[in-house]
Order: C-alpha cells, then sequence, then structure tokens
C-alpha cells in the first residue's frame, strides 16, 4: 500500500517530468515554426501563396548561407560577428570591378564577372584568414577579434565608396544569379542547396566535421588527442568567410549594386538563426538541418510581419526575443540533460 501511495503521489510530477524532457528534447524550433505559419496564415491572406513562399525561400537562402558559416564557427566554441561587414566588402569589390574593366574585355562579359567574382571572395577571405590567425594564433578572444574587423571592414567599405552604391554591374550577372531560375527553382535556392551538401559532406563524411566538434566540446582533449586546434580553427573562420562571400555575391546580383551597407543585420540573424536551430554558444553542439531550419523560420518571421505591415524596428525586436528565448530553452534544456 505504501509503494502504491508513492506511486500515486508521485506519479503526476514524473509524468509532467517525463513531458518536459520530451518536449525539450524535440527542440524549440518546430513548435516556433508551427506556431509562427498559423499566425501569420491568419494574419495575411497572401502568406500561405505560391509566390510569396518561393520568395521566402529565395530570401532565406542568403541568411542559409551566412548561417552555416557562423554554425562552423560557434560549433568550435567561437562567434564572427564580422559576418556583415564581409557582405558589405564583397557586394563592393564585385560592383567595382565588374563595372570597370578595360575596353579589351567588353566583349568577354563572363571573364570580368569572373574577375569580380574571385576579387570579391578573395577580399572576404583575406577577413576570415585575420580573424582566424588572430584568434587561433594569436589567442584573442573571437568577440572582440571579430567585432574589430567588423569595424575595420566596414570603414573600408565606405572609403570605397563615399556611402554611395555602385552601380554599373553587367546584366547578365544579374540575369543568372540574381533573377535567373533552372526547372522553376531561382539560382539563390540552387547555389544554397548546392553548399549545404557540401557542408553536409564535410560535416559527416570528413574527419574535418569530427574535429571541430571536438574543438568546441574540450580543446585542450581534443589538442591531447593529436588535432591541431590552431589550424582547424582557422580553417572554420576561413570557410565562413568563404560561405559569407557567396551570400553577398547572390544578394550583389539581386541589388544590381554594390552596397557598403549591405548585411548590417547578419551577425544577429546568423546567430539567432543558430541558436534557435539548437546549436550551444559553449561550442560542440548542434545540426546542420536544424541550422537551416532556424534561418528559414528568420525569414518567415520578417516575411510574415512584413505582411501585416510591421516595420523593421518591430522585427530588430521579435528577432531578439527569438534569440532570448531560445538561449533560454538552450540553458533549461541543458540542465534536465546534466540532471538525467
Amino acid at each position: 500500500m505504501v509503494a502504491a501511495a508513492n506511486s500515486s503521489i508521485n506519479g503526476t510530477p514524473t509524468r509532467k517530468h517525463g513531458m518536459l524532457r520530451t518536449l525539450l528534447a524535440a527542440g524549440v524550433l518546430p513548435w516556433l515554426v508551427a506556431l509562427a505559419v498559423c499566425f501569420f496564415s491568419i494574419g495575411s491572406d497572401a502568406f500561405l501563396t505560391q509566390q510569396n513562399l518561393l520568395n521566402l525561400v529565395r530570401q532565406a537562402s542568403y541568411l542559409t548561407l551566412v548561417s552555416i558559416g557562423q554554425f562552423l564557427v560557434i560549433i568550435t566554441a567561437g562567434l564572427d560577428l564580422s559576418v556583415g561587414v564581409m557582405l558589405a566588402i564583397c557586394s563592393v569589390v564585385a560592383a567595382t570591378v565588374m563595372s570597370y574593366w578595360p575596353d579589351g574585355l567588353a566583349g568577354s562579359i563572363w571573364l570580368v564577372i569572373g574577375f569580380g567574382c574571385l576579387a570579391a571572395m578573395g577580399a572576404a577571405l583575406i577577413i576570415g584568414i585575420v580573424n582566424g590567425i588572430g584568434i587561433a594564433v594569436l589567442n584573442v578572444n573571437p568577440f572582440m577579434m571579430t567585432l574589430a574587423m567588423s569595424s575595420i571592414g566596414f570603414g573600408i567599405a565606405l572609403m570605397m565608396t563615399g556611402g554611395v552604391p555602385v552601380y554599373g554591374i553587367p546584366s547578365a550577372f544579374s540575369d543568372v544569379f540574381g533573377f535567373g531560375t533552372a526547372l522553376g527553382i531561382p539560382t539563390p535556392i540552387l547555389v544554397t542547396i548546392g553548399f549545404i551538401a557540401l557542408v553536409h559532406f564535410l560535416l559527416q563524411h570528413m574527419h574535418v566535421g569530427r574535429y571541430l566538434y571536438a574543438i568546441g566540446s574540450n580543446p585542450r582533449a581534443a589538442s591531447l588527442s593529436g588535432i591541431n586546434v590552431a589550424f582547424y580553427t582557422f580553417l572554420a573562420y576561413s570557410l565562413c568567410a568563404l560561405l559569407a562571400s557567396v551570400a553577398a555575391l547572390l544578394l550583389t546580383a539581386r541589388l544590381e549594386s554594390g552596397e557598403a551597407n549591405l548585411g548590417a543585420s547578419m551577425p544577429l540573424q546568423s546567430i539567432a538563426a543558430c541558436v534557435v536551430g539548437g546549436v550551444s554558444l559553449t561550442g560542440g553542439v548542434g545540426k546542420l538541418r536544424d541550422v537551416v531550419l532556424g534561418a528559414i523560420f528568420i525569414t518567415l518571421v520578417q516575411n510574415g510581419l512584413n505582411l501585416m505591415g510591421m516595420d523593421s524596428y518591430v522585427q530588430m525586436v521579435v528577432i531578439g526575443c527569438l534569440l532570448v528565448l531560445a538561449i533560454v530553452f538552450d540553458n533549461l534544456r541543458r540542465r534536465l540533460e546534466l540532471s538525467a
């Protein structure tokens, strides 16, 4: 009888604890996505239209690329606040090079476009390399290092343009990478899918992925096991810069101009996409598919608020609140895992 009484007394709390554990194990993201879809569907008749959904996924492709790069850095227990300025630098450099080519190359438009793309990616890679050296070799705090590079890069972009957009990009570049489609699918979406597949292969089927997770979980243990912590940390920041440069080129093609203020909100949004997707800011925990879904969710919220007539300031407040909610949820889940 005592055992039965104890079972009846403790049964409800045990069931509640089990239900809470199941809810947390599933992650906050699926619930947020379902809630957002229901809310915006009621708030706007245009939300679930085919045209809007296709536009939503295309817009999400830019954030997805940047978020994947941010994800590679965060799983090493790092952070990159310079992803936004990478977009700005890439955009300005690409537009400047493409709009100013020698007359002898005028008939080779794709050669000009290739030069512009390579120059832009090189500019972003320089920022990533400097970040990697400062953090992995000189042991500068990732927050301070990338914040400093963000300031430097933004200043350079403004000096190059004077704050004025750079026009004169070849129409072929925008027609293919900004507005082009293949089998009815916009080019940015196809490019993003390709890079998602590449990063998935890198993380799941190559030792690089295992090493990045190991570094984020315990850098000292990773070093003692023979992993070159400095090199792979450096590699993470370089890959982040590469992915940001691809997003910058796609956005530049879409805007048909080089913009020095492009990507100003990308640091917050990319971090939010990762954290909402369950990536731990302490490193070593996270899944690529959840980061992709997180980026889509952030874009979904922005899209829905736009359709409902909310301005950008409200969107910033909402994104910030979602980030805090996701961090609180992540901490709660981690405490429950430790108590299990």
